[in-house]
């Protein structure tokens, strides 16, 4: 008779794998964070069972006890994980049949392959719905901060340099369409990964009466009628690593988002700009210099971008030549995974901190935005109005901003006689286009940063982050 081994494929080996084997194949160092989802995976499994007559209502009421125990345990960090034991799921099941014998049953119709695919998607579910509420907190700071400044006007950049006027309130709702589409995203991620796996097995299924939909009802994996969702192919569903990628890419995404927000931040607070002050609370000073305030917080939101970025392509890097369907190679898909969950969890967290010990500084601001060149696309206009083809009006504008550079003066200290010496169609009233208001107050369309639009914006993105 063979000799019982502790791992569960031992019966087909003489030897147990080499100390260094052990060390090198272990993943329950970083996969023992799924114990929770492992746990309901084998709670839902074995209520399964029980349903189709594979085992006792007896055996799955012991099940369940001794899981919920050993999850306490595991919460109250009383669980001693052995590297012995490989995983996530051998640890737990080794441990639940010392203490339930029935638990051997556990295993039945089930393999690691579909184990994992649940445990990782029940993970998804949670990782998404965490973050898209962290993202949802920061948006809600972000629209606080546009509400106490709705009236500062500064300018709108391309290139780095000076273009139009437009409100604060305009430029922070920017970041906000592009952390809602985060959010979005990570609704969609979570969609596609309510599909449940169990009963896929290692490749082919089982012939034992298993009930799929069963166990996908009970974990939650059901549409929005409760109809259960079950995958449709037994190998795809132990290949497939889509979600790893969908998800690593909706965080390299936000990574984005967040360098860019925080680059904006860095210029703006920056002697040069001084648009705003960041919280000493997100900064730091320098171990030399003691006038210094760094933006550390920023700084290091367009760092970790790169981080998550890498996990991203790790993950492609990793499925991109392998054959249908398991390979222990995808033993190193968690790892990124969680870094990337862990790390957009926090850099939210630190946005949303930096942003409400945000201080505007209105004066600076206004400073900035009273530069009257910011206007000269509106004088262009002015000339279209007058029935002044746009390219000439272009031209007879960039022609104004030479003679004022010429004069060394703003563009609207040049004369009357002087702007008309370069197009006739200019009139008294030209200088009326240096209004800031009224030159706001002419962007009313769709989007644009007008006062009315404003409105709209304040009303839309107070309703949908309510």
């Amino acid at each position: 008779m063979a000799k019982p081994s502790h791992v569960t494929w031992g019966g087909r080996f003489t030897a147990g794998p080499a100390e260094l084997m052990l060390q090198f194949s272990e993943s329950v160092s970083f996969d023992r964070r799924l114990a929770p989802f492992d746990v309901a995976g084998s709670k839902a499994h074995s209520a399964m069972l029980a349903h189709v007559g594979l085992i006792t209502a007896k055996e799955r009421a012991a099940i369940h006890a001794g899981l919920d125990m050993i999850l306490a345990d595991i919460e109250a960090g009383r669980f001693v994980w052995e590297t012995k034991l490989e995983d996530v799921h051998m640890n737990i099941e080794q441990a639940l049949t010392k203490r339930v014998p029935a638990a051997a049953k556990l295993h039945t119709a089930r393999s690691r392959n579909d184990q994992i695919a649940t445990d990782m998607r029940l993970f998804f579910k949670h990782a998404c719905a965490t973050l898209g509420a962290k993202l949802r907190t920061a948006e809600q700071v972000l629209l606080a901060v546009a509400g106490a400044n709705r009236d500062v006007l500064i300018p709108g950049y391309t290139h780095l340099q000076r273009a139009q006027p437009v409100y604060l309130a305009h430029h922070l709702f920017a970041w906000l369409e592009m952390l809602e589409r985060d959010r979005q995203r990570f609704a969609e991620v979570a969609a596609h990964a309510n599909w449940c796996p169990l009963g896929a097995g290692a490749i082919a299924g089982t012939t034992l009466p298993i009930d799929r939909e069963f166990t996908a009802k009970t974990l939650g994996f059901v549409d929005g009628r409760g109809r259960p969702q079950v995958t449709q192919n037994s190998m795809d569903t132990v290949a497939d690593r889509d979600l790893f990628i969908e998800f690593a890419a909706a965080c390299a995404l936000v990574g984005v988002h967040l360098s860019r927000i925080a680059e904006d931040l860095i210029l703006w607070s920056s002697t040069e700009f001084k648009f705003v002050e960041l919280p000493d609370a997100f900064c730091t000073g320098s171990s030399l210099m003691p006038q210094k305030k760094n933006p550390d917080s920023c700084e290091l939101l367009r760092g970790k971008s790169a981080r998550l970025q890498g996990n991203l392509h790790t993950l492609l890097t990793l499925t991109k030549g392998l054959p249908l369907t398991y390979n222990r190679d995808l033993q190193e898909d968690k790892p990124p995974v969680f870094d990337s969950f862990d790390q957009t969890a926090l850099c939210v967290d630190v946005l949303g901190g930096t942003l409400a010990g945000l201080t505007v500084v209105p004066a600076r601001c206004a400073a900035a935005v009273a530069d009257p060149a910011l206007l000269a696309t509106d004088l262009a206009d002015y000339l279209v109005l007058k029935g002044v083809a746009f390219r000439d009006a272009h031209h007879a504008v960039g022609a104004v901003v030479r003679l004022a550079e010429k004069q060394a003066v703003e563009i609207n200290r040049l004369t009357t006689a002087d702007v008309q010496g370069v197009h006739a169609a200019f009139g008294e009233d030209w200088r009326e286009v240096f209004d800031l208001r009224r030159a706001l107050a002419k962007r009313e369309g769709t989007g644009m940063p007008g006062p009315k639009q404003m409105a709209r914006q304040f009303a839309r993105w107070r309703q949908r982050l309510a």
